[in-house]
């Protein structure tokens, strides 16, 4: 399938996504869709598979005009889209996900559960994955839960699949199975269109890279025509001089210690401290309890065994808002469902954990508020026109800016961040990092658990990794190395 969009313009009451976008997929390649989060990448594909009308602009499949009034007319087409926010149906089974609207009848009319079951566990096959047919998909992890969404995808036989940031809860070897399923399609003659702000993977399976910078096309090129400083500077406009930010670290009192932490069937016997102005990076396998570890210490999970202390003091964490006064903010890993009231603006979102800061006889002071708001939606570069802006209508990198940005305002002592990055482009991956390195000088302790190497070796002063629920074992940032970190995941010495 050969696919032409030329000269797309889309626009949002007064807020213009799309200005002219060009973007062509030939049959059988890898085109890698790259930009800064807000660029209008999303957008673009929304509009091929119907889920948005264009307002301008022609598409041309196969050499005719084609435009879809659904995203399920395009499937039935040969078009399926892996969404970055997952479309699972947490109170159904994994094989009920699988089928859902798709589901297979025998000739009276009732459900095949069978036949289902075979073809569920012929895709499970093919990518390696092991989740139960009968367990429900809410009770997954969120890499879990993308595997069933990229089988679902698979189970179409489409001739064109578009991933939005497919890897971006996987684990390192479930994104080598992807990238093998990947060179199979299109060794079929399947086209996929790859967004993602990852640019290793880019530069490892793509064919083609098209840059899109404030809902324009800035460039098209064949992958070995290019290199990462020149994709980096047409997507940002500018230079990046690092992609990780020089560390100082001057680690000051204990503020958390964690002693004989666990509980059942989650983890057992974790013990580790963290220092003010030190990030402690917490690698390892997806499923292995890294953010296990940091829901218990939060208060939303508890704890069967073990302490927590904070500044040399035994603390009783039941719940969250227990761990708020205690000065622990925690950005999830799920921002979607956990780190954001949707429904809400930027500033209800951002003010919600610290509005008795502004608070004064009971009243909120609605300019302190604002000027809180206002300062962070600028301090972390939030594309948008207001903080009265619903967060459901952000990209998803800067939903992700507006979580970290609530926790900040409670003036934390510690900062626990589960992955992150996840969905955010590299110039803004930049920013989460200078922030970070900011809030370390001025004393605060983070945790940060990532699934990016690179990313944990380049901003982590100290790394735990973890197996199967235990700690095996700490690196020093100078000792550490992808290999030892994934010697330790996998249960090596």
């Amino acid at each position: 399938m050969h696919i032409q969009m030329n000269h797309i313009h889309k626009s949002f009451g007064t807020n213009r996504v799309l200005t002219g976008v060009d973007f062509e997929l030939r049959e059988g390649e890898v085109h890698a869709l790259m930009g800064e989060n807000g660029a209008g990448k999303s957008t673009l594909m929304n509009i091929l598979i119907g889920l948005h009308q264009r307002d301008e602009g022609t598409i041309v499949i196969d050499g005719q005009e084609k435009y879809f009034s659904s995203p399920k007319e395009a499937e039935e087409y040969g078009i399926a889209f892996i969404h970055q926010e997952l479309n699972v149906w947490p109170d159904m089974t994994v094989l009920e996900n699988l089928f859902i609207g798709k589901e297979i009848r025998n000739k009276a009319g009732f459900l095949n559960t069978k036949q289902m079951k075979t073809l569920a566990l012929e895709q499970f096959r093919k990518l390696s994955v092991t989740i139960p047919l009968h367990q429900e998909a809410g009770e997954l992890s969120v890499g879990q839960q993308q595997m069933i969404e990229i089988s679902k995808a698979l189970m179409t036989n489409a001739k064109v699949i578009v991933m939005d940031e497919p890897t971006a809860a996987l684990t390192e070897r479930e994104i080598q199975k992807l990238f093998e399923i990947i060179a199979s399609l299109k060794s079929q003659g399947v086209s996929v269109v790859y967004i993602s702000h990852r640019m290793e993977e880019i530069f490892a399976i793509c064919d083609r890279i098209t840059v899109m910078r404030d809902g324009k096309t800035v460039d098209t090129k064949e992958i070995p025509h290019t290199d990462f400083d020149e994709v980096v500077k047409k997507m940002v406009g500018r230079e990046l001089t690092e992609r990780y930010p020089a560390r100082e670290p001057k680690p000051g009192e204990v503020i958390l210690e964690v002693k004989q932490a666990g509980s059942k069937g989650r983890f057992e016997n974790v013990s580790f401290q963290v220092r003010a102005g030190e990030i402690v990076g917490f690698s390892g396998l997806m499923g292995a309890g890294r953010t296990e570890i940091m829901r218990a210490i939060f208060g939303l999970d508890s704890l069967d065994s073990g302490e927590i202390w904070m500044r040399g003091h035994k603390v009783n964490i039941r719940k969250p808002e227990d761990a708020v006064k205690l000065g622990i903010g925690f950005i999830t890993e799920d921002r979607k469902d956990e780190g954001l009231v949707l429904d809400f603006s930027i500033r209800e979102n951002m003010a919600l954990p610290s509005l008795t800061s502004f608070a004064s006889k009971g009243f909120i002071s609605t300019t302190k508020e604002q000027e809180f708001v206002d300062m962070l939606i600028k301090r972390l570069q939030i594309k948008t026109q207001s903080g009265e802006t619903p967060a459901r209508s952000l990209s998803g990198g800067n939903q992700q800016k507006v979580v970290i940005a609530k926790w900040l305002g409670i003036g934390p002592r510690l900062l626990i961040l589960d992955e992150p990055t996840r969905g955010v482009d590299v110039g803004a991956k930049r920013e989460i990092y200078q922030l970070m390195n900011e809030l370390t000088d001025r004393g605060v302790a983070i945790i940060m658990v990532s699934s990016e190497l690179p990313e944990v070796l380049g901003m982590s002063d100290r790394i735990m990794v973890i197996h199967e629920g235990k700690l095996s074992g700490e690196l020093s940032c100078e000792e550490a190395t992808q290999e030892k970190i994934m010697t330790l995941a996998t249960g090596g010495k």
